[in-house]
């Protein structure tokens, strides 16, 4: 099956690429082959590849700037999308897009793939805006603060927690708020079944637990022989102070993914060593 991915180059496209290389034809459509936030360009590359799925990952996410630059990460985020899909469309392709938890408010967790979303900032919003695009036409998948792979062209959460820990210097982590993190392969190990069983439908991706980000930080401390004293709690609302709204508890789960068996954090993260 030939593949044609946005975002290949990126931390969990990368990983996809090398460890599903031998069993699908990946055509990148990265920035350098195409400007996908040029419809024209688009529709060019794509008629001019021979492609059975198109596996979108490219994304705007940094979360704080996007309330700043919302042109921009409308752009990625959701011109982008619909120019692929429609492109999809015509040529009777299929197509999976990569979107977030953030599409979620943090009200009345956990969220499963039957969850209403509610973003509360312009980068879920956009990401949610996405996948309303091609909902009931396309697979959407919802990952959760993917971590694992190593070396790669973008840092995680892990390797920039393990930086500054070896720098001495200190964190500030919140104690009363939620994420799920998730192991990249596990990730790529799904899109490899998801790919095959083609269904357009919502999966989450996700971990299989949630943690708070304190405990997530001394976990890498611990694991890494690194000084936890450095790691200080902290609350959701002091740490939100002059950042972007974001879920408080990310706690996220999935009701459909019987296919694929997805490491916990302290599971996943003995890997990353």
């Amino acid at each position: 099956m030939n593949i044609a991915i946005t975002g290949a180059n990126g931390l969990v496209g990368s990983r996809v690429r090398e460890l599903l290389n031998d069993d699908f034809m990946f055509i990148s459509l990265d920035h350098k082959d195409v400007d996908i936030t040029d419809q024209k360009q688009v529709h060019k590359k794509l008629n001019e590849i021979d492609f059975d799925l198109l596996l979108h990952m490219a994304a705007y996410t940094n979360v704080d700037r996007a309330e700043e630059e919302k042109d921009i990460a409308r752009k990625l985020n959701v011109d982008a999308t619909n120019y692929l899909f429609e492109e999809t469309q015509t040529k009777n392709k299929k197509m999976i897009y990569i979107s977030t938890d953030f599409v979620f408010d943090g009200e009345n967790p956990p969220f499963d793939e039957e969850s209403k979303p509610n973003p509360i900032g312009y980068y879920g919003q956009s990401k949610y805006d996405g996948e309303l695009i091609l909902e009931n036409h396309a697979m959407i998948v919802r990952i959760t603060y993917p971590y694992g792979n190593s070396p790669s062209p973008k840092q995680d959460f892990v390797q920039k927690i393990h930086s500054l820990l070896s720098q001495k210097k200190p964190l500030s982590m919140v104690t009363d708020s939620a994420m799920t993190p998730t192991y990249i392969d596990d990730i790529a190990l799904a899109l490899k079944y998801l790919m095959n069983h083609f269904s357009p439908e919502i999966f989450h991706i996700i971990g299989s637990k949630s943690y708070s980000p304190y405990e997530v930080g001394t976990m890498i401390a611990e694991q890494y022989d690194l000084p936890d004293w450095l790691i200080q709690p902290t609350t959701f609302e002091e740490y939100s102070k002059g950042k972007a709204p974001r879920p408080q508890y990310a706690e996220t789960r999935s009701i459909k993914n019987t296919f694929q068996k997805m490491r916990s954090f302290g599971e996943g993260l003995k890997y990353t060593t």
